[in-house]
């Protein structure tokens, strides 16, 4: 088994999601009490988050790039890091490391591509939404992206950072993206990207009026494959 560094701490909540699923997907495997061989750096979220809003991803990516060179020198076979907005300094990271760097585009492109679909819906961050290097990742591989207007956009920001990071997932916030994800659907989405690892938390496939892709999941089984093959 390979072993697995992961970035974490953007937010707890989510890197503890992280670390279940891979584990839980190596047991299932592997059987018996069998888990991932993992090394964690988790990073002070709010440092992160401080940068972001004054636009230093400089800065960020230094912060989060001096991580991974951290685990790469505890022994990591590849990074993972557990967030989805943060993959917009990814070539910062992979600048500084000498062993691959998980890209949670990649594979929720793929796992998009696998159901035959071309036109999706992307939730996360205003800056995943707006920003365009998620979405011109998602193009490279045919996928085209749909994103929600300024007003949704402002909402579901604000909802991540102040309610969904801080372990409050109310009513209120699951049906206003209930009603994005329908909005995007009356505009030709075929799918749904849950493109910021808390929203899996607010919300279960099985509520939604679209197909599912939760980047979380998705990245984190990536992950197990790495390590397993």
């Amino acid at each position: 088994m390979k072993t697995l560094g992961i970035i974490g701490g953007m937010s707890p909540e989510s890197t503890v999601s992280y670390y279940q699923m891979i584990n839980r997907e190596v047991n299932r495997r592997l059987g018996g009490n069998s888990s991932a061989d993992m090394l964690m750096h988790s990073v002070n979220f709010e440092t992160i988050a401080a940068l972001q809003r004054e636009g230093k991803w400089a800065q960020a990516g230094e912060v989060l790039a001096q991580s991974a060179l951290k685990l790469e020198r505890m022994g990591a076979q590849a990074i993972v890091l557990a967030t989805n907005t943060m993959h917009k300094v990814a070539p910062a990271i992979e600048a500084v490391i000498k062993i691959p760097l998980i890209h949670v585009v990649d594979a929720t492109a793929n796992a998009i591509r696998e159901q035959g679909l071309q036109q999706v819906a992307l939730l996360g961050t205003r800056f995943t939404m707006s920003d365009g290097f998620y979405r011109e990742r998602m193009q490279s591989f045919g996928v085209q992206t749909l994103v929600p207007n300024d007003r949704w956009q402002e909402e579901i920001h604000r909802v991540i950072f102040e309610e969904l990071c801080r372990n409050h997932f109310g009513a209120a916030a699951k049906q206003y993206y209930l009603d994005a994800i329908a909005d995007l659907k009356r505009q030709g989405a075929q799918g749904v990207i849950f493109g910021c690892t808390e929203i899996g938390l607010l919300l279960k496939p099985q509520e939604c009026p679209l197909p599912v892709f939760d980047s979380a999941e998705i990245h984190a089984l990536a992950a197990v494959e790495f390590a397993l093959c």
